[in-house]
């Protein structure tokens, strides 16, 4: 998801994308635990995700 894409939601959708997101990071992370995942960049790219999508809404929260 781009970052244009992510500033066109809303605070609630980018709350909702944040706790999803969060979730999926933690069953990445067990996965990797129990054995070794095929792209280990994918806990990576989710973590930077997740920052971004924090980043979006807290300026979103500063704009208001």
């Amino acid at each position: 998801m781009k970052n244009s894409e992510i500033r066109s939601l809303t605070d609630s959708e980018i709350a909702e994308r944040i706790v999803a997101e969060q979730e999926n990071l933690t069953k990445l992370r067990f996965a990797h635990a129990v054995s070794p995942i095929e792209n280990p960049n994918k806990i990576r790219e989710t973590k930077r995700f997740i920052a971004r999508l924090k980043t979006a809404l807290r300026a979103k929260q500063l704009a208001k």
